[in-house]
């Protein structure tokens, strides 16, 4: 188990880069995660394409999906319960890695395991 407190202090937002990625050290997390944020653009995209309300399922998919997986899969707290704007820029930019085929480097990158 990965547990570290959500709590912890950081002085930038790329020092708590790498703990965003360590409380996602499973693939399955990691996963669960993208397919949450894939939910996000999708909402947006229909609320306007189709309905506005639309827009209000994002939030509600987005974490649900998440927070799921961290208590479920990973068995830590979400550290947006810690550091809320910071996780959202980190899980877009977790996700635009996995697009890109760069998150197993960056993983690498800060000693963390791709599985």
């Amino acid at each position: 188990m990965t547990q570290q407190p959500t709590t912890k202090t950081f002085q930038s937002y790329e020092e708590f880069w790498p703990f965003y990625l360590s409380q996602h050290s499973k693939a399955s997390t990691r996963a669960w995660h993208f397919v949450g944020t894939t939910c996000v653009i999708l909402c947006v995209l229909a609320s306007f394409l189709f309905q506005w309300w639309t827009f209000l399922l994002a939030p509600v998919i987005a974490y649900g999906l998440a927070w799921f997986s961290h208590f479920f899969i990973e068995g830590n707290k979400p550290a947006t319960f810690g550091h809320p704007v910071w996780s959202l820029r980190a899980d877009f930019r977790m996700y635009g890695y996995t697009l890109t085929g760069k998150l197993g480097r960056e993983l690498s990158k800060h000693g963390l395991s791709t599985k």
